[in-house]
Protein backbone atom coordinates (compact mmCIF):
# COMPACT_ATOMS: atom_id res chain seq x y z
CA UNK A 1 0.00 0.00 0.00
CA UNK A 2 3.02 2.32 -0.37
CA UNK A 3 2.06 3.35 -3.91
CA UNK A 4 -1.25 4.16 -5.58
CA UNK A 5 -2.06 4.40 -9.28
CA UNK A 6 -4.34 7.34 -10.00
CA UNK A 7 -5.95 9.09 -12.99
CA UNK A 8 -5.39 12.80 -13.57
CA UNK A 9 -6.56 15.32 -16.15
CA UNK A 10 -4.91 18.41 -17.58
CA UNK A 11 -5.76 20.87 -20.35
CA UNK A 12 -2.76 22.82 -21.55
CA UNK A 13 -2.78 26.45 -22.63
CA UNK A 14 -1.78 25.12 -26.07
CA UNK A 15 -5.16 23.39 -26.35
CA UNK A 16 -4.47 19.76 -25.52
CA UNK A 17 -6.30 17.49 -23.12
CA UNK A 18 -4.12 14.93 -21.33
CA UNK A 19 -5.67 12.20 -19.17
CA UNK A 20 -2.85 10.31 -17.51
CA UNK A 21 -2.26 7.40 -15.15
CA UNK A 22 0.37 8.21 -12.53
CA UNK A 23 1.81 6.37 -9.54
CA UNK A 24 2.01 8.28 -6.27
CA UNK A 25 2.88 7.64 -2.65
CA UNK A 26 -0.11 6.84 -0.46
CA UNK A 27 -0.70 9.65 2.03
CA UNK A 28 -0.32 9.17 5.78
CA UNK A 29 -3.78 9.80 7.27
CA UNK A 30 -4.24 12.66 9.68
CA UNK A 31 -6.11 11.85 12.94
CA UNK A 32 -9.56 12.41 11.35
CA UNK A 33 -8.77 10.72 8.01
CA UNK A 34 -9.00 7.20 6.60
CA UNK A 35 -7.37 5.41 3.67
CA UNK A 36 -9.89 3.61 1.46
CA UNK A 37 -8.94 0.95 -1.07
CA UNK A 38 -11.25 1.98 -3.92
CA UNK A 39 -12.98 -1.02 -5.48
CA UNK A 40 -15.83 0.64 -7.39
CA UNK A 41 -16.39 4.18 -8.68
CA UNK A 42 -19.10 5.21 -11.15
CA UNK A 43 -18.52 7.51 -14.11
CA UNK A 44 -21.28 10.08 -13.61
CA UNK A 45 -22.19 12.88 -16.03
CA UNK A 46 -20.81 15.26 -13.39
CA UNK A 47 -17.39 13.56 -13.74
CA UNK A 48 -17.09 14.03 -17.48
CA UNK A 49 -16.73 17.82 -17.70
CA UNK A 50 -13.85 17.82 -15.15
CA UNK A 51 -12.29 14.86 -17.00
CA UNK A 52 -12.52 16.13 -20.56
CA UNK A 53 -13.72 19.72 -20.61
CA UNK A 54 -14.58 20.81 -24.17
CA UNK A 55 -12.05 18.43 -25.83
CA UNK A 56 -12.91 16.80 -29.17
CA UNK A 57 -12.98 13.18 -28.02
CA UNK A 58 -13.52 11.87 -31.56
CA UNK A 59 -9.88 12.87 -32.16
CA UNK A 60 -8.52 11.20 -29.01
CA UNK A 61 -5.48 8.91 -29.05
CA UNK A 62 -3.78 6.75 -26.41
CA UNK A 63 -0.08 6.20 -25.77
CA UNK A 64 0.22 2.85 -23.98
CA UNK A 65 3.88 3.43 -23.11
CA UNK A 66 3.29 6.76 -21.38
CA UNK A 67 -0.22 5.79 -20.24
CA UNK A 68 -1.64 9.09 -21.52
CA UNK A 69 -4.75 9.81 -23.57
CA UNK A 70 -4.69 13.05 -25.54
CA UNK A 71 -7.33 14.98 -27.46
CA UNK A 72 -7.43 18.48 -28.99
CA UNK A 73 -9.32 21.40 -27.47
CA UNK A 74 -10.44 24.14 -29.84
CA UNK A 75 -8.48 27.30 -29.07
CA UNK A 76 -11.70 29.33 -28.99
CA UNK A 77 -12.89 27.28 -25.98
CA UNK A 78 -9.81 27.93 -23.84
CA UNK A 79 -10.96 31.28 -22.34
CA UNK A 80 -14.02 29.47 -21.00
CA UNK A 81 -11.80 27.15 -18.91
CA UNK A 82 -9.00 29.60 -18.14
CA UNK A 83 -9.02 28.79 -14.41
CA UNK A 84 -7.94 25.17 -14.96
CA UNK A 85 -5.37 25.52 -17.74
CA UNK A 86 -1.97 23.82 -17.20
CA UNK A 87 -3.09 22.29 -13.91
CA UNK A 88 -2.88 18.54 -13.25
CA UNK A 89 -6.15 17.70 -11.50
CA UNK A 90 -7.49 14.51 -9.86
CA UNK A 91 -10.81 13.09 -11.06
CA UNK A 92 -13.64 10.89 -9.82
CA UNK A 93 -16.28 12.37 -7.52
CA UNK A 94 -17.49 9.31 -5.65
CA UNK A 95 -16.73 5.66 -5.10
CA UNK A 96 -16.64 2.89 -2.53
CA UNK A 97 -14.24 0.44 -1.01
CA UNK A 98 -12.68 -0.88 2.18
CA UNK A 99 -11.01 1.18 4.90
CA UNK A 100 -7.47 -0.20 5.15
CA UNK A 101 -5.80 2.41 7.39
CA UNK A 102 -6.94 5.21 9.69
CA UNK A 103 -5.79 8.18 11.69
CA UNK A 104 -5.72 8.19 15.47
CA UNK A 105 -9.17 9.65 16.12
CA UNK A 106 -11.40 6.99 17.77
CA UNK A 107 -14.20 7.61 15.23
CA UNK A 108 -11.74 7.11 12.37
CA UNK A 109 -10.36 3.92 13.96
CA UNK A 110 -13.91 2.59 14.24
CA UNK A 111 -14.13 2.56 10.44
CA UNK A 112 -11.23 0.12 9.99
CA UNK A 113 -12.27 -2.76 7.72
CA UNK A 114 -15.67 -1.23 6.92
CA UNK A 115 -17.17 -0.85 3.46
CA UNK A 116 -17.71 2.86 2.91
CA UNK A 117 -18.95 5.14 0.18
CA UNK A 118 -16.73 8.20 -0.21
CA UNK A 119 -17.05 11.64 -1.76
CA UNK A 120 -13.64 12.91 -2.73
CA UNK A 121 -13.07 14.25 -6.23
CA UNK A 122 -10.10 11.86 -6.51
CA UNK A 123 -11.53 8.34 -6.44
CA UNK A 124 -10.24 7.12 -9.80
CA UNK A 125 -7.35 5.78 -7.77
CA UNK A 126 -6.28 2.55 -6.09
CA UNK A 127 -6.21 4.25 -2.68
CA UNK A 128 -7.90 7.43 -1.52
CA UNK A 129 -7.34 9.45 1.66
CA UNK A 130 -10.51 11.18 2.87
CA UNK A 131 -11.87 12.76 6.05
CA UNK A 132 -14.04 10.36 8.01
CA UNK A 133 -16.92 12.84 7.59
CA UNK A 134 -16.78 12.21 3.81
CA UNK A 135 -17.74 8.55 4.29
CA UNK A 136 -21.10 6.80 4.29
CA UNK A 137 -20.65 3.67 6.39
CA UNK A 138 -22.52 0.78 4.82
CA UNK A 139 -24.24 -2.08 6.54
CA UNK A 140 -22.49 -5.42 6.84
CA UNK A 141 -22.91 -7.46 3.67
CA UNK A 142 -23.09 -4.47 1.32
CA UNK A 143 -20.44 -4.76 -1.40
CA UNK A 144 -18.35 -1.91 -2.78
CA UNK A 145 -20.10 -2.28 -6.14
CA UNK A 146 -23.50 -1.88 -4.46
CA UNK A 147 -22.18 1.13 -2.50
CA UNK A 148 -20.39 2.78 -5.45
CA UNK A 149 -23.12 5.35 -6.14
CA UNK A 150 -23.86 6.36 -2.55
CA UNK A 151 -23.58 10.12 -2.87
CA UNK A 152 -24.31 11.91 -6.12
CA UNK A 153 -27.58 10.32 -7.26
CA UNK A 154 -29.13 9.27 -3.90
CA UNK A 155 -28.40 12.52 -2.08
CA UNK A 156 -29.42 14.62 -5.09
CA UNK A 157 -32.78 12.82 -5.29
CA UNK A 158 -33.32 13.20 -1.54
CA UNK A 159 -32.15 16.83 -1.75
CA UNK A 160 -34.72 17.63 -4.42
CA UNK A 161 -37.56 16.45 -2.20
CA UNK A 162 -36.14 18.26 0.82
CA UNK A 163 -35.72 21.47 -1.21
CA UNK A 164 -39.38 21.20 -2.26
CA UNK A 165 -40.45 21.04 1.38
CA UNK A 166 -38.07 23.75 2.58
CA UNK A 167 -39.35 26.18 -0.07
CA UNK A 168 -43.04 25.48 0.44
CA UNK A 169 -43.85 23.57 -2.77
CA UNK A 170 -45.95 20.39 -2.83
CA UNK A 171 -45.08 18.79 -6.17
CA UNK A 172 -42.13 18.38 -8.53
CA UNK A 173 -41.26 18.33 -12.22
CA UNK A 174 -38.08 16.51 -13.30
CA UNK A 175 -36.42 16.39 -16.73
CA UNK A 176 -34.22 13.61 -18.14
CA UNK A 177 -36.40 11.65 -15.78
CA UNK A 178 -35.52 8.09 -16.84
CA UNK A 179 -31.92 8.46 -15.64
CA UNK A 180 -30.65 6.45 -12.67
CA UNK A 181 -31.23 9.57 -10.57
CA UNK A 182 -34.72 9.99 -12.02
CA UNK A 183 -35.64 6.44 -11.14
CA UNK A 184 -34.47 6.96 -7.56
CA UNK A 185 -36.51 10.17 -7.36
CA UNK A 186 -39.59 8.28 -8.52
CA UNK A 187 -39.14 5.64 -5.84
CA UNK A 188 -38.80 8.31 -3.13
CA UNK A 189 -41.83 10.25 -4.37
CA UNK A 190 -43.98 7.14 -4.65
CA UNK A 191 -43.04 6.07 -1.12
CA UNK A 192 -43.74 9.54 0.32
CA UNK A 193 -46.81 10.43 -1.82
CA UNK A 194 -45.07 13.38 -3.48
CA UNK A 195 -46.64 14.26 -6.85
CA UNK A 196 -43.98 14.02 -9.57
CA UNK A 197 -44.13 14.96 -13.25
CA UNK A 198 -41.49 13.12 -15.32
CA UNK A 199 -40.30 14.59 -18.62
CA UNK A 200 -38.59 12.12 -20.97
CA UNK A 201 -37.69 12.23 -24.66
CA UNK A 202 -38.81 8.88 -26.12
CA UNK A 203 -40.99 5.80 -25.65
CA UNK A 204 -38.14 3.67 -24.30
CA UNK A 205 -37.72 6.07 -21.40
CA UNK A 206 -41.47 6.14 -20.84
CA UNK A 207 -41.43 2.35 -20.56
CA UNK A 208 -38.60 2.44 -18.01
CA UNK A 209 -40.56 4.75 -15.72
CA UNK A 210 -43.89 2.98 -16.27
CA UNK A 211 -42.26 -0.25 -15.10
CA UNK A 212 -41.36 1.27 -11.71
CA UNK A 213 -44.82 2.80 -11.19
CA UNK A 214 -44.36 6.42 -12.31
CA UNK A 215 -47.76 8.11 -12.57
CA UNK A 216 -47.14 11.22 -14.68
CA UNK A 217 -44.87 10.89 -17.72
CA UNK A 218 -44.60 13.44 -20.56
CA UNK A 219 -42.64 12.65 -23.72
CA UNK A 220 -41.05 15.84 -25.10
CA UNK A 221 -40.86 14.26 -28.58
CA UNK A 222 -44.65 13.86 -28.73
CA UNK A 223 -46.80 16.27 -30.74
CA UNK A 224 -49.04 16.61 -27.69
CA UNK A 225 -46.17 17.30 -25.26
CA UNK A 226 -47.25 20.80 -24.17
CA UNK A 227 -50.85 19.69 -23.67
CA UNK A 228 -49.67 16.61 -21.76
CA UNK A 229 -47.39 18.75 -19.60
CA UNK A 230 -50.23 21.14 -18.78
CA UNK A 231 -52.49 18.24 -17.74
CA UNK A 232 -49.79 16.65 -15.59
CA UNK A 233 -49.01 19.92 -13.80
CA UNK A 234 -52.72 20.55 -13.34
CA UNK A 235 -53.15 17.14 -11.71
CA UNK A 236 -50.07 17.48 -9.47
CA UNK A 237 -50.09 21.25 -8.71
CA UNK A 238 -46.30 21.11 -9.18
CA UNK A 239 -44.62 24.53 -8.94
CA UNK A 240 -40.99 23.43 -8.61
CA UNK A 241 -38.86 21.80 -11.33
CA UNK A 242 -35.36 20.38 -11.50
CA UNK A 243 -33.84 20.45 -14.97
CA UNK A 244 -30.86 18.30 -15.98
CA UNK A 245 -30.70 19.59 -19.56
CA UNK A 246 -30.13 23.34 -19.33
CA UNK A 247 -30.17 24.34 -23.00
CA UNK A 248 -33.13 25.03 -25.26
CA UNK A 249 -36.70 26.00 -24.44
CA UNK A 250 -37.72 23.26 -22.01
CA UNK A 251 -37.30 25.41 -18.88
CA UNK A 252 -39.51 28.04 -20.50
CA UNK A 253 -42.10 25.42 -21.50
CA UNK A 254 -42.28 24.19 -17.90
CA UNK A 255 -42.79 27.69 -16.50
CA UNK A 256 -45.39 28.43 -19.18
CA UNK A 257 -47.36 25.31 -18.27
CA UNK A 258 -47.16 26.15 -14.56
CA UNK A 259 -48.44 29.65 -15.25
CA UNK A 260 -51.26 28.36 -17.47
CA UNK A 261 -52.41 26.08 -14.66
CA UNK A 262 -52.05 28.82 -12.03
CA UNK A 263 -54.02 31.33 -14.10
CA UNK A 264 -56.74 29.05 -15.46
CA UNK A 265 -59.41 30.43 -13.11
CA UNK A 266 -58.26 34.05 -13.22
CA UNK A 267 -60.87 36.74 -13.92
CA UNK A 268 -60.42 40.37 -14.84
CA UNK A 269 -57.17 42.04 -15.84
CA UNK A 270 -54.33 39.59 -15.03
CA UNK A 271 -51.24 41.72 -15.75
CA UNK A 272 -48.74 39.96 -13.54
CA UNK A 273 -49.87 36.34 -13.74
CA UNK A 274 -50.55 33.84 -10.98
CA UNK A 275 -49.42 34.55 -7.42
CA UNK A 276 -47.88 31.15 -6.72
CA UNK A 277 -44.11 31.14 -7.13
CA UNK A 278 -42.93 29.02 -10.04
CA UNK A 279 -39.30 27.93 -9.69
CA UNK A 280 -36.95 25.95 -11.93
CA UNK A 281 -33.52 24.84 -10.77
CA UNK A 282 -31.02 23.84 -13.46
CA UNK A 283 -28.74 21.22 -11.96
CA UNK A 284 -27.16 19.68 -15.08
CA UNK A 285 -25.90 20.53 -18.54
CA UNK A 286 -26.82 17.75 -20.94
CA UNK A 287 -27.35 20.49 -23.53
CA UNK A 288 -24.80 23.33 -23.50
CA UNK A 289 -26.88 25.50 -25.85
CA UNK A 290 -28.31 28.76 -24.43
CA UNK A 291 -31.33 28.53 -22.15
CA UNK A 292 -34.11 30.23 -24.13
CA UNK A 293 -36.84 32.02 -22.16
CA UNK A 294 -40.07 32.93 -23.91
CA UNK A 295 -41.50 34.97 -21.08
CA UNK A 296 -45.16 34.09 -20.95
CA UNK A 297 -45.47 33.23 -17.28
CA UNK A 298 -46.24 36.40 -15.37
CA UNK A 299 -43.87 37.91 -12.85
CA UNK A 300 -43.75 35.39 -10.00
CA UNK A 301 -41.09 32.95 -11.10
CA UNK A 302 -37.43 32.17 -10.71
CA UNK A 303 -34.65 30.27 -12.42
CA UNK A 304 -31.46 29.32 -10.62
CA UNK A 305 -28.74 26.76 -10.30
CA UNK A 306 -28.82 23.92 -7.78
CA UNK A 307 -25.77 22.05 -6.52
CA UNK A 308 -25.81 19.12 -4.14
CA UNK A 309 -22.88 20.23 -1.98
CA UNK A 310 -24.32 23.71 -1.46
CA UNK A 311 -27.66 22.19 -0.51
CA UNK A 312 -26.00 19.86 2.01
CA UNK A 313 -24.12 22.86 3.41
CA UNK A 314 -27.47 24.35 4.48
CA UNK A 315 -28.28 21.32 6.66
CA UNK A 316 -27.33 20.56 10.24
CA UNK A 317 -24.83 17.69 10.74
CA UNK A 318 -27.54 15.47 12.22
CA UNK A 319 -29.71 16.02 9.15
CA UNK A 320 -26.85 14.98 6.86
CA UNK A 321 -26.24 11.93 9.07
CA UNK A 322 -29.90 10.94 8.71
CA UNK A 323 -29.65 11.16 4.92
CA UNK A 324 -26.48 9.04 4.97
CA UNK A 325 -28.17 6.38 7.08
CA UNK A 326 -31.16 6.26 4.75
CA UNK A 327 -28.86 5.76 1.76
CA UNK A 328 -27.04 2.92 3.54
CA UNK A 329 -30.30 1.24 4.59
CA UNK A 330 -31.86 1.48 1.10
CA UNK A 331 -28.78 1.02 -1.11
CA UNK A 332 -30.18 -2.21 -2.60
CA UNK A 333 -33.75 -0.93 -3.04
CA UNK A 334 -34.51 2.78 -3.51
CA UNK A 335 -30.91 3.64 -4.36
CA UNK A 336 -29.84 0.51 -6.22
CA UNK A 337 -27.60 1.07 -9.26
CA UNK A 338 -26.79 -1.22 -12.15
CA UNK A 339 -23.73 -0.97 -14.38
CA UNK A 340 -23.17 -1.68 -18.05
CA UNK A 341 -19.46 -2.45 -17.87
CA UNK A 342 -16.61 -2.55 -15.35
CA UNK A 343 -13.44 -0.73 -16.41
CA UNK A 344 -9.86 -0.73 -15.17
CA UNK A 345 -8.02 2.57 -14.76
CA UNK A 346 -6.37 2.01 -18.15
CA UNK A 347 -9.69 1.08 -19.77
CA UNK A 348 -11.05 4.51 -18.81
CA UNK A 349 -8.51 6.15 -21.16
CA UNK A 350 -9.13 4.01 -24.26
CA UNK A 351 -10.58 6.33 -26.95
CA UNK A 352 -13.31 3.93 -28.11
CA UNK A 353 -14.38 3.28 -24.51
CA UNK A 354 -14.41 7.02 -23.78
CA UNK A 355 -16.84 7.58 -26.64
CA UNK A 356 -19.15 4.89 -25.23
CA UNK A 357 -19.45 6.22 -21.69
CA UNK A 358 -19.31 9.88 -22.67
CA UNK A 359 -22.45 9.34 -24.79
CA UNK A 360 -24.44 9.33 -21.50
CA UNK A 361 -27.08 6.98 -22.89
CA UNK A 362 -30.15 6.19 -20.80
CA UNK A 363 -29.75 2.83 -19.08
CA UNK A 364 -25.98 2.76 -19.53
CA UNK A 365 -23.64 3.44 -16.62
CA UNK A 366 -19.97 2.55 -16.39
CA UNK A 367 -18.03 1.53 -13.30
CA UNK A 368 -14.33 2.04 -12.64
CA UNK A 369 -12.67 -0.72 -10.62
CA UNK A 370 -9.08 0.39 -9.79
CA UNK A 371 -8.26 -3.13 -8.54
CA UNK A 372 -8.96 -4.59 -12.00
CA UNK A 373 -5.85 -5.45 -14.00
Amino acid sequence: MNKSKQLFTQITSNGQLEVSLKELDVATPKPHEVIVRIEAAPINPSDMWPMFGPADLTEASYDATKKVMTAPVHKGMLPRIKSRLDQVLPIGNEGAGTVVATGDHPAAKALMGKTVGVLSGAVYSEYCCVPMQACIVHNEGTTAKQAASSFVNPLTALGMVETMRMEGHTGLVHTAAASALGQMLNKICLAENVPLVNIVRNQQQTDILTAIGAKHICDSSSETFKVDLYKAIEETSATLAFDAIGGGELVSDILTAMEAVGSKDAVGFNTYGSEANKQVYIYGGLDFAPTVLNRAYGMTWGIGGWLLMRFLGKLQPQQVAQLHKRVADEINTTFASTFTEELSLEDVMQPQTVLKYNAKKTGEKYLVNPTKA
